[in-house]
């Protein structure tokens, strides 16, 4: 099966903050010969840090900027990681319609790893409870979307990318 059949959808990674969607996401599309697009960082390069972004112009207009970055990236087809809380906004949501999505879980304990001295504003003042608020707030919307679920908690990133190529070449 050629690469071009295998995602005749776009796949978009979902799933919390540093469960890994951008690592997984590159490594998937390179693996398939597809694009790849990172929405925060499409976000960061047209409209300046996403911290920034959050303290001037609030997470609502963070969120309207995210919704289009999807859209956009959508439209260029390929693997898409779009940001933890992409999911929340009712525009972006509607726009994940027809592509095949993969949600990425990773315990709170592998993730606390992951994000130490992180920049995310959601977590500036909580850390991993805020995180896993976070997570409690967006998982039925998570579980929802997601056609497949993979766990990147203790797992080498290469299994992690073998376990989502093989979904997606099984998928049909």
């Amino acid at each position: 099966m050629s690469a071009e059949q295998t995602i005749a959808a776009p796949v978009v990674v979902i799933g919390p903050m540093g469960a890994g969607k951008s690592t997984v996401g590159k490594r998937v599309a390179k693996r398939l010969g597809v694009p790849f697009t990172d929405t925060d960082r499409v976000i960061a390069r047209e409209h300046g840090p996403i911290p920034g972004i959050f303290a001037d112009r609030g997470e609502p207009a963070f969120r309207e900027l995210e919704a289009d970055a999807v859209r956009r990236a959508l439209g260029a087809g390929g693997v898409i990681a779009v940001g933890g809380g992409a999911v929340t906004h009712a525009a972006t949501r509607q726009a994940l319609t027809g592509a095949r999505i993969v949600l990425l879980t990773v315990s709170p304990e592998a993730v606390a790893e992951r994000i130490a001295g992180s920049d995310r504003p959601l977590l500036a003042s909580g850390g991993i409870d805020a995180w896993q608020t976070i997570l409690d707030e967006r998982a039925a919307t998570y579980a929802e979307l997601a056609h497949t679920v993979v766990d990147t908690s203790r797992r080498p990133m290469s299994h992690v990318v073998d376990d989502v190529v093989r979904w997606l070449q099984s998928d049909h």
